[in-house]
This record gives C-alpha cells, structure tokens and sequence, in this order.
C-alpha cells in the first residue's frame, strides 16, 4: 500500500511540476508580448509628435508665403485642406492593427505632405521670400520635421517588425492568439513612388 502511495504522490508532483512549468513559460511569453506591444506604442507616441509638430508649423508657414505669394491660392487652399484632412482623422495606438484606419491615416498625412511640397516649390518663385528670414527659419523648422517624421517612420516600422515576427512564431503564436495579440500595421511608401519622376527642361 506506502508503494501506491508513493508512486501516487511522485505521479502528482510531476504533474504540478510540468503545469508549473507550462505557466511559467505561458506568463515568460505573455510579458514579453506586452514589452513588445507596448515598444510599438511608445514608438507610435514618437510619430505622432512628429506629425503634430508639422501640424503646427504650417500656419505660420502658410501665413509667411501668403504675405509675398498672393497670387498662389490654389495651392494655399491644397495646403488648408490637407491640414484640415489630417487634424479630422485620428488613429490611436489602439487601431494600429486595423488596415483600414491605418491607411487612411497615412493617405492623409502623406497628402498633407505633397501640399507641403507644392508650397515650398512656388516659394521658389518669389526671390522676395528667400530673403525673408522668418520664412528660411520656417523651411528649415519643417525641412528638419520632415527628416524626423522619416525616422520616427522607420523606428516604428522596426519595432513593429519585432512585435509581428513575434507574434507569428510558434509557439509564441498560441499565447498571442489566445490573449488578443494582433498584427499591427507598417508605414508603406506614397503608391507610384517606386517610379522616378520625369525631369524635363
């Protein structure tokens, strides 16, 4: 009978053993989920600060060239109305996986972006705002923004990187499945920009 018994008692202490083992694992995979998810938020807070900033330098960029460029209000009303696209459409860090609302956002920004360009490229027709001062110190604010907003881009798109691969890999996948780790979206390039521009003289 002590036989049984013991064979019995060792039986259950493996048990324990490998379900303490299980969960260990199982709470070691969930929190690195979590650090992972919440690195692709941080990351998000960084690219959001960037596209604020340009948010709120346009204004004063506006308001500069308008002075000296009267004449350019087609361009002017590209540059309100994207500003404007971009201030309605909001994407918190809880929608990065949603594909849609992903892309909307950055359709917006990346129109916002193309009217900015359109703005600097008149610029270049009025000699009169090359020599205003404010003006070089606003294009040089929203020349270093945009190079800002580019890293922040590519920073987001690494560690969201991370976070897929992670979530993907087996047996990481089952904890990601079964607690609601979903695939977060990338920043993908302006359709046709893999195309070179035609340059004529």
């Amino acid at each position: 009978m002590k036989k049984g018994w013991i064979i019995a008692l060792g039986t259950i202490a493996i048990v324990v053993l490998l379900v303490i083992m299980i969960v260990g694992w199982g709470v070691g995979v969930y929190n690195k989920l979590v650090g992972l998810n919440e690195g692709v938020n941080q990351s998000w807070s960084q690219v959001e600060n960037q596209y604020q900033r340009r948010y709120d330098l346009i204004p004063n960029l506006v308001s500069t060239v308008k002075g000296v460029a009267e004449f350019e209000k087609e361009t002017f009303t590209a540059v309100t109305e994207a500003r404007a696209k971009v201030g309605q459409i909001k994407l918190s860090a809880d929608q990065l996986a949603d594909p849609q609302a992903f892309q909307q956002f950055q359709q917006a920004q990346d129109g916002l972006s193309s009217a900015l360009s359109r703005l600097l490229v008149v610029s270049e027709n009025y000699p009169q705002l090359k020599a205003n001062e404010n003006f070089l110190q606003l294009q040089a604010q929203l020349e270093g923004t945009e190079n800002r907003i580019s890293v922040e881009r590519m920073k987001y798109n690494q560690v969201v990187q991370d976070y897929n691969t992670q979530i993907k890999r087996f047996p990481a996948a089952l904890i990601a499945g079964i607690t609601g780790f979903s695939e977060k979206q990338y920043f993908r390039a302006i359709e046709g920009s893999q195309q070179a521009p035609k340059v004529e003289f």
